[in-house]
């Protein structure tokens, strides 16, 4: 997929799929993500199952993740190159976002 149109799709990144995609820096699973989500969030955020499979559902379909194995009935997932390039871009902007904010933090 062209990163340009990608970028479009997905900056500014909902922090849902900021967690889900950052969650897949290392190989997980639905559930997976959404244990690993609370525990980085300290429960502020708590993923539903819809809210997960439609997640990677989008961002599979854009090849921002791709599965890499079913166990049991559990799909696995891993961040992919463009996945990775859409990250650190939205990393960048919400780092611009803060320094801009400096005096009211």
């Amino acid at each position: 997929m062209n990163i340009e149109i990608v970028k479009k799709r997905f900056i500014p990144m909902s922090e849902t799929m900021l967690y889900i995609l950052l969650s897949l820096r290392e190989e997980r699973h639905g559930y997976g993500i959404m244990q690993y989500v609370k525990e980085i969030t300290n429960g502020r955020i708590t993923l539903g199952a819809g809210t997960i499979y439609q997640s990677l559902g989008k961002l599979e379909n854009d090849e921002l993740i791709v599965p890499t194995k079913e166990v049991e009935r559990k799909k696995f997932y891993i961040i992919t190159d463009i996945g990775n390039q859409i990250l650190l871009e939205e990393a960048q902007r919400i780092k611009e976002v803060y320094r801009n904010l400096g005096g009211l933090i």
